[in-house]
C-alpha cells in the first residue's frame, strides 16, 4: 500500500470545535467514561473533516466549479433543475427532464452557466459518514417537508444505542453535523455497546469455533431468555462473556419463578373462580404482609422508573428479578400459602388474590420492554379473565403509576428477612434441613432494631422452623473471641517491645476486644512503661460456641442450637413424610381440593412420628384417614428413604 498526499475539499469542524467539546458535556453517556474520555479526547484533538473520496458509488459532492475556480454549492433538487445537459449540441434544461437521477454519471452531465462562465461539478464524492450522520433530518426530507414537525417532535433524538467502535464514526458525524446545522446535540442519551465475547473472554469467529447461532438460541430457550439473560448478565457497555449456561440459569431463576408464581395464582383463582370483579380491598384494610409487598412493589416501580430513565437498564433488570425471586415468590406467596388454600372467600383471601394479581400485572408491564413474548402471554391470560383493563396488548397499557409505600414496614420486614437468609445458610452449611425443627435461634443487633424483632418473632420462628427467639445486645454469648498481635502494626510502633506486646494482645479479655472494636483504646504496662493499644493493632479470631452454628452480616449476628432431641426428631419425620405425600398427590396427578386416605408402614421411628403429629399429617395433607400397615393393594404406593429411616406409603382418592 501506497500513501500520498492529494487534494481534498473538507468541513472546517475546527472552527465549531469548542462548540461541540461544550454540548458534548449535556449528553448523557452510558458509560459516562466514554463521553469524557474516548469521545470527549477524540473531540479535543479534532481536525477539520476530509469530506470528498475519489470513488463513484456514493453520495456526489454537490459543488460545481467554473474554469477560473469560482464555485458554488447546490441545496436542492429545485436548484438543480436551474442547470442544464448538453445534447447533440443543444441544451436541454434539467427542468424538462421527467426522472432526475441524483448520482453519477448523471448528475455529472448537469451544467450551469452564470455570468457568462460554465460550471462543471467537481468529480469527488461524498464521506459515507456523511450520509450516516445526516440521516435523522434526511429521513424526513428536511428542510423541504416536515420542517416544523421535525423540529419540534424528532430532533434532537432522545436516544440511541450503538457499539464502542462508532466513536470516531457515527457518534461524530451525528454530532458534528448537528452543531454545524442546529448549534445544538444530535442525541440527548446514548448507550455504547461492548462485544459479546464467548465464555472465555475470547472475540468470537467462525475460525474459532465459538461463535453461537442466536436462531438455535432462540428456538432452544425463547428470544425472550435470550434477550433478558443478554441485558441482566452485565451491562451493555462493558464487555459480556457469553455462556449458554446463563441462559439456562436466567431460565430456572426468574422465568420460571415467575411463571411458577403465576401459575400458583392461576390454580387457586380457578378453583374460587376469582376474576378480580369484588372493589379493590382498600390499602389499610389489607393484612400487614399484603401492605409490605405493595410498598415493595410500588417502590420497585419508582426504583425501575428511574434506573430506565438514566439508562441503567441492567440494574432496573436486576430490580425486577430480584422483587420477583426473593420477595414475591420466596417470601410472600411462602407465606400466604394457607391464605388461597381456605375454602371460604373472605376478606382476607380476596385480598390476597387482589395483591398477587396486582404484582404479576405489575412485573409483566414492568419487563414487557425486555420480555415482550411472556409479559403479553401472562398479561393476556390475567385481563382475558377478569377485563380489568380494556388494552389489546400489554404493549399499549399505560406505565405503572408508584402507589403507597410504607417505608417503615418494608424495613421492619427487611430486618426479618435478613434474620431469616442468615439462617437458612446456615442450616444448608450444617446439613439441616428447613423441615427440621430446631430448639433456639439467638439473634444479636443494634439497639434500634431490637423493638423490630420483638414484633416480627412469629414470622421469623414460622419461616426458619425454630421453637424459641432469643434477641441479644451482642454477640458476645454468641461468638467466642480472641486476639492476636498484628505484627505490621506493632512491630514500628513498639519496636524491642513486640513479643511482650504481643503476649499482652493475646491476653486481653473479651470485655477489651469489643472495645478495641468499637474504637477505644486500651491500656498496658510493659516493663513498668504504660503503653496504648488500638483497633489496628490487633486481628480477631472468632470462633463458635460448641453445639452451635452462627452466621453474621454487616449489622445482624444469628446463631442456631444444631442439637436435636427425640422430639425435634420426631417433629421433623413428620414434616418429611407430608413431603413425600404431597409429591406422590402431584405424581398421581390429584387436585390440591382432592380428600385423600394414607396407608402407610415403616420404621419405628417413622411410626412414631406420625403417631405424635397424626392430625398435623391429616391438616396439610387433606387426608380423611392415616392407616398403619393398611391396604397396599389400594391408590398409588411409593416406598421412601426419609434420612436413616425408611417407610412405604399409599395414597387413595377419595370419591364422593
Amino acid at each position: 500500500v501506497i500513501y500520498y498526499a492529494r487534494e481534498s475539499w473538507f468541513i472546517k469542524t475546527t472552527s465549531v470545535a469548542d462548540r461541540m467539546i461544550e454540548l458534548n458535556k449535556t449528553i448523557n453517556w452510558q458509560p459516562p467514561e466514554v463521553g469524557v474520555g474516548r469521545f470527549g479526547n477524540w473531540l479535543e484533538e479534532n481536525k477539520d473533516w476530509a469530506l470528498s473520496r475519489d470513488r463513484f458509488w456514493a453520495t456526489p459532492l454537490p459543488i460545481w466549479v467554473s474554469d477560473d475556480g469560482d464555485l458554488f454549492a447546490v441545496g436542492s433538487i429545485a436548484e438543480l433543475k436551474e442547470g442544464f445537459i448538453e445534447e447533440n449540441g443543444k441544451r436541454k434544461p434539467v427542468s424538462e427532464i421527467e426522472e432526475i437521477e441524483l448520482h453519477k454519471p448523471f448528475v455529472d452531465k448537469i451544467l450551469f452557466e452564470k455570468d457568462g462562465k460554465i460550471y462543471k461539478r467537481t468529480p469527488e464524492v461524498i464521506d459515507a459518514w456523511f450520509d450516516s450522520g445526516s440521516m435523522p433530518f434526511a429521513q424526513y426530507h428536511y428542510p423541504f417537508e416536515n420542517k416544523e414537525w421535525f423540529e419540534k417532535n424528532a430532533f434532537p433524538a432522545d436516544f440511541i444505542s450503538e457499539g464502542i467502535d462508532q466513536t470516531r464514526g457515527w457518534f461524530y458525524t451525528l454530532h458534528a453535523i448537528a452543531v454545524m446545522l442546529f448549534g445544538d446535540v444530535a442525541f440527548k442519551n446514548i448507550i455504547v455497546n461492548e462485544l459479546i465475547l464467548d465464555k472465555k473472554g475470547l472475540k468470537m469467529s467462525k475460525a474459532k469455533g465459538n461463535t453461537v447461532d442466536p436462531f438455535f438460541l432462540f428456538d432452544k430457550y425463547g428470544a425472550d431468555a435470550a434477550r433478558w439473560y443478554l441485558v441482566a448478565n452485565s451491562p451493555p457497555w462493558r464487555p459480556t462473556l457469553f455462556d449458554e449456561e446463563g441462559l439456562v440459569e436466567v431460565q430456572r431463576k426468574f422465568f420460571g419463578t415467575l411463571l411458577n408464581t403465576y401459575s400458583f395464582f392461576a390454580l387457586y383463582a380457578n378453583i374460587d373462580k376469582f376474576k378480580y370483579n369484588e372493589a379493590p380491598v382498600p390499602f389499610e384494610k389489607r393484612e400487614e404482609i399484603d401492605r409490605w409487598i405493595i410498598s415493595r412493589l410500588n417502590s420497585l416501580v419508582d426504583e425501575y422508573e428511574k434506573l430506565m430513565d438514566s439508562y441503567e437498564i441492567t440494574k432496573a433488570a436486576r430490580a425486577v428479578s430480584s422483587f420477583t425471586v426473593d420477595h414475591l415468590s420466596n417470601w410472600y406467596v411462602r407465606r400466604c400459602r394457607r391464605r388461597f388454600w381456605k375454602s371460604e372467600m373472605n376478606e382476607s383471601k380476596l385480598a390476597a388474590y387482589q395483591t398477587l394479581y396486582e404484582c404479576l400485572e405489575t412485573i409483566c408491564k414492568l419487563t414487557s420492554p425486555f420480555t415482550p413474548f411472556l409479559s403479553e402471554e401472562i398479561y393476556q391470560n390475567l385481563n382475558s379473565v377478569t377485563g380489568k383493563e380494556n388494552y389489546e396488548s400489554i404493549h399499549l397499557s399505560k406505565y405503572p403509576e408508584v402507589g403507597k409505600t410504607d417505608k417503615e414496614l418494608e424495613l421492619k420486614m427487611d430486618i426479618a428477612q435478613r434474620v431469616v437468609y442468615l439462617t437458612r445458610a446456615m442450616r444448608a452449611k450444617e446439613n439441616l434441613k428447613v423441615r427440621q425443627p430446631l430448639k433456639k435461634i439467638m439473634v444479636a443487633v443494634e439497639a434500634s432494631k431490637r423493638e423490630t424483632l420483638v414484633m416480627m418473632k412469629d414470622v421469623i420462628l414460622d419461616e426458619v422452623n425454630i421453637k424459641e427467639l432469643v434477641i441479644l445486645e451482642d454477640d458476645s454469648e454468641i461468638v467466642q473471641k480472641s486476639a492476636k498481635a498484628n505484627f505490621k502494626s506493632i512491630g514500628p510502633r513498639f519496636g524491642n517491645l513486640v513479643k511482650q506486646v504481643a503476649a499482652a494482645i493475646t491476653a486481653l479479655s473479651k470485655n477489651e476486644i469489643s472495645k478495641l472494636e468499637a474504637g477505644e483504646e486500651i491500656a498496658i504496662s510493659i516493663d513498668d512503661s504504660e503503653l496504648t493499644i488500638t483497633k489496628e493493632d490487633i486481628i480477631v479470631v472468632s470462633s463458635e460456641i460448641k453445639g452451635w452454628a452462627v452466621e453474621s452480616d454487616s449489622s445482624v449476628t444469628v446463631a442456631i442450637d444444631k442439637e436435636l432431641d427425640e422430639q425435634l426428631i420426631a417433629e421433623g419425620l413428620a414434616r418429611e413424610f407430608v413431603n413425600r405425600v404431597q409429591n406422590m398427590r402431584k405424581d398421581a396427578g390429584f387436585k390440591v381440593t382432592d380428600k385423600i386416605k394414607i396407608y402407610y408402614s415403616g420404621s419405628k421411628l417413622i411410626i412414631g412420628a406420625v403417631e405424635s403429629f397424626n392430625q398435623y399429617i391429616v391438616n396439610e395433607t387433606l387426608a380423611e384417614s392415616l392407616e398403619l400397615n393398611g391396604n397396599e393393594n389400594k391408590g398409588f404406593k411409593q416406598d421412601w428413604e426419609i434420612g436413616e429411616q425408611t417407610c412405604s406409603i399409599n395414597i387413595e382418592k377419595i370419591s364422593f
